[in-house]
């Protein structure tokens, strides 16, 4: 098994590709070690001293791992907890894994605007952050409020907030008059 391994924006988190499946859909956030209990594959990952988050894609893994860790020191081991992983033959999740396609529900007058936001969303903004090694899921609209989540390799990357200003607040203004600002939420 050979695992390529891509630099993301964000410098404390790298891109793991293993050349097969991780999720057959969605994605899935375990922002720490106690978020891991479901997935044998991130409480592999997690087991790697200095790991701070753990994201997956449909095929890739995204880690994180503490300032005060160099990647030099813990890559060989993420990939080879990843390796290990796949060659147990333990699924990557427990359980029913629910895809976090970030699909608030949201109903009442302003439902065809936040169709329209979803829409832009998985269409335009999903798959370019899904390069990078993260993903944006909608929490919620309020009076011409957007608000996003940002996961794995987004979370905490120092070009973040221009991400969302700059990019995506002024695609949705561009095609959504209604939408006037984008804000981070953090779950």
């Amino acid at each position: 098994m050979f695992i390529q391994t891509e630099s993301t924006p964000n410098p404390a988190t790298l891109k793991f590709l293993p050349g097969q499946t991780v999720l057959e859909m969605g994605t899935a956030d375990f922002p720490s070690k106690e978020t891991s209990a479901k997935s044998p594959l991130a409480s592999r990952i997690f087991a790697v001293e200095g790991v701070t988050g753990v994201f997956f894609g449909i095929d890739f893994v995204t880690v994180t791992k503490a300032d005060s860790v160099e990647w030099d020191h813990v890559k060989p081991a993420i990939l080879g907890a990843i390796m290990e992983h796949y060659q147990s033959g333990e699924p990557v999740m427990e359980g029913d894994h629910k895809a976090d396609g970030g699909h608030a529900e949201h109903s009442g007058e302003d439902g065809e605007i936040v169709g329209q936001i979803k829409n832009l969303l998985d269409t335009r903004v999903r798959p370019a952050v899904a390069q990078d090694g993260g993903d944006i899921t909608f929490h919620g609209f309020d009076r011409g409020v957007v608000y996003l989540h940002m996961q794995g390799a987004c979370a905490g990357c120092p070009s973040s907030t221009l991400t969302l200003k700059m990019g995506i607040e002024n695609l949705l203004r561009h095609y959504i008059p209604e939408v006037v600002e984008v804000r981070p939420v953090n779950t």
